[in-house]
Order: structure tokens, then sequence, then C-alpha cells
């Protein structure tokens, strides 16, 4: 009798279409309401061959939760650590390099928002979010500005708050703003946050900085 295939021997392609597809149902649809099956369907697998893969939603789910945090955090760590941006210019890049992302792929803020507040503890344990983002780069030169006494608001939580509110929120609330601003198309939408890209970094300084 063949023996079932050890992990090394799976086809990494059909491996990496179940993850996709898992990818594009849990952010639509969230982990509680997804079903194997939905996977199974949107891979275009029978729900046989998705088992064999990955033998439960959890496991599947650990998988894309982790990859969608790590992806989403990587580009910030990165920015927030280069010695070679001053603070006016990472605050550009990260309006700029997140709205990017987030206009490819607008699903994942309110996925990852939804996650986090059902299973906080077991999401940040997974990434070393807080230790890097205290340690960072970017974060000393907050610092010192606040002691220089160039920026008003010395409270980092409140800056970091309001700076990806103004990032993430319209995604987030994206169907509400589209029914009152009266159907706002998709393509409206996007060229709204294309031209926060430019704005936000002027509104957060103009919040930040001692007149």
């Amino acid at each position: 009798m063949a023996g079932r295939k050890e992990a090394g021997n799976f086809d990494t392609s059909t491996e990496e279409k179940i993850k996709i597809a898992a990818r594009t149902v849990f952010q639509k649809k969230g982990y509680a309401a997804t079903r194997t099956r939905d996977i199974a369907e949107e891979a275009g697998v029978n729900l046989g061959l998705l088992n064999y893969y990955f033998r439960r939603k959890e496991k599947l789910f650990e998988v894309i939760m982790f990859e969608t945090l790590f992806n989403f955090f990587q580009n910030i760590i990165t920015l927030f650590n280069n010695e070679d941006t001053d603070f006016e210019k990472k605050i550009e890049l990260l309006a700029a390099n997140y709205i990017n992302l987030l206009i490819k792929e607008p699903d994942i803020p309110l996925f990852i928002l939804s996650e986090m507040r059902d299973r906080p503890e077991e999401m940040l344990e997974k990434l070393p979010i807080k230790y890097v983002l205290n340690n960072s780069v970017f974060v000393r030169q907050f610092h010192e500005k606040v002691k220089a006494g160039q920026i008003k608001e010395p409270v980092l939580h409140h800056f970091l708050m309001n700076f990806l509110g103004m990032i993430l929120f319209p995604f987030v609330a994206q169907p509400l703003m589209s029914a009152f601003f009266g159907g706002l198309t998709s393509a409206q939408f996007n060229q709204l946050m294309q031209k926060r890209k430019k704005l936000i970094p002027v509104w957060i300084k103009a919040m930040i900085y001692a007149g």
C-alpha cells in the first residue's frame, strides 16, 4: 500500500494555491464564518486535498494570519529603523507605502483588527511588534524632537493613533463613506486615497509640531 507523502514532497504550487484562496476567504468572511469547504471552492480543489495539506482550519488560519501580520508590519519595521531618513521623511514614506498596500489589499485592515480584537495576546505573541517599535530609530527620533521642544504632543501613543487612524479608518469605513457620499466608486475612493498620501503628512506635522 502506498504510504502518505512526506511533508517535504508536498506540491508547493497546490499548497500556495490553497493559501492564496484561504487568505481571500478569511479576509472577506473572518475566521468564524469561514468553512474549509469555502476555501476549497475558492482554490478549485476538493475538500480531501485541502485536508491533506492542512488538517485543520485552525492551522491554516494560523499560517495565513501570521503571514498577513508579518507582511503588514514588515514594511513599517524596515522604515522605522532606517538611519538614512529623518523623522519627517519617515512619515511621508509610511503614509505612501501603507496607502499603496491597502489600495491593493483593502480587506487587510478589517481582517487584522477583528482578529486582534478577538485574540490580541495570541496574535501579538507571534510577532515582537511592541519591542521592535519601542527600540526603533523612528521612536528615538520622535523622543529627540520632544526633548528639543519641537513636538508639542509628547505622548507617542497619541501620535501613532492619529497617524494610523488617518490611514486605516477610510479603508475600514469605505462602504459607509461610499453610501454617505452617494455611491462613491472604488476608483473614486482610490483617487481620494492617492491624494491623502500627500495630505496626511501635512496634517500630521501640523498637529504635532509646536508653532
